[in-house]
């Protein structure tokens, strides 16, 4: 099982990176956007949309969306900040109200259990993540700032998986993924730390008035968001009696599974950057 999960990570880096070195930016937006809709295709069973012509209307549904906010935004072209910076906003807002709902579960769910609100958490959830994936590679060094973001949640994730294998006595959410320990989440932020560190030091000379402090704000925020949306998705899973939201990556599950932390990390990153003056 261990063979086959990295196999099937290295298989999704080397496809990320190929993605990144070889499209232009519309081809980028286009192919975050097919991966989104297959996460769209997993969530619509989880929202209650289980037959397939449903889950084929909801991809549609959740597209148009993503249509809607590139235009919106400007994201063909040199998006001004000032467009995409209430989006990503709103972003970090949603997910704020996810963490009070993880930390609220099972009691929660009154509040967001009935269909139309799992199809709007979904929409919500995922358009977040594709409009803050689009904006970064706008930037300059757009295509490094994505792979630095996935180091951060990678980064988070392994940290925490050691950590809690090795110390791991008190549960951080047991209603939602008894799994998960609290020594194991201050293994993740300790990992963000150092790998923070490492990104300061690495600034190129033009960045020489971005403060370690504030890489390490963004670092450590961003590695806090990987892990509320990992938990988020892992509540609505738990909600609706499933481990996994698909089986088309091997050893990974669903696509979705390993959306889930960067679709909570994207938009705090992208706005982190703002903020910092990037």
């Amino acid at each position: 099982m261990l063979r086959q999960r990295v196999f099937t990570a290295l298989v999704m880096a080397a496809l990320f990176l190929a993605a990144m070195a070889f499209l232009p930016l519309p081809g980028l937006a286009l192919f975050f956007a097919l991966v989104v809709s297959l996460g769209a295709w997993e969530w619509a069973p989880l929202a209650g949309w289980r037959p397939a012509p449903a889950r084929g209307l909801y991809v549609l549904l959740n597209l148009g969306v993503l249509a809607g906010l590139y235009v919106y935004c400007g994201l063909g072209q040199q998006p001004e900040p000032g467009d995409v910076q209430p989006i990503l906003g709103l972003g970090c807002l949603w997910w704020s109200f996810l963490l009070l709902w993880v930390k609220g579960y099972p009691a929660s769910a009154v509040l967001w259990g009935s269909v139309p609100a799992r199809s709007i958490m979904g929409l919500l959830v995922m358009s977040f993540a594709w409009v803050a994936a689009v904006y970064l590679l706008t930037f300059p060094r757009g295509g490094i700032l994505m792979v630095c973001m996935v180091l951060v949640v990678a980064a988070a994730d392994i940290g925490a998986y050691f950590a809690g294998k090795t110390f791991g006595r008190h549960k951080l959410a047991a209603a939602v993924s008894p799994a998960k320990t609290w020594e194991g989440f201050w293994g993740g932020m300790a990992s963000a730390l150092l790998l923070a560190v490492v990104f300061w030091y690495l600034l190129p000379p033009q960045m020489a008035h971005v403060t370690l402090m504030a890489v390490i704000f963004v670092t450590l925020c961003t590695a806090l968001a990987s892990v509320v949306g990992d938990l988020a998705v892992s509540m609505v899973k738990r909600e609706c009696g499933v481990k996994d939201s698909g089986s088309i990556l091997p050893g990974h599950g669903g696509v979705l599974d390993r959306l889930d932390s960067i679709c909570g990390a994207a938009p705090v990153f992208a706005l982190g950057l703002l903020l910092a003056g990037w």
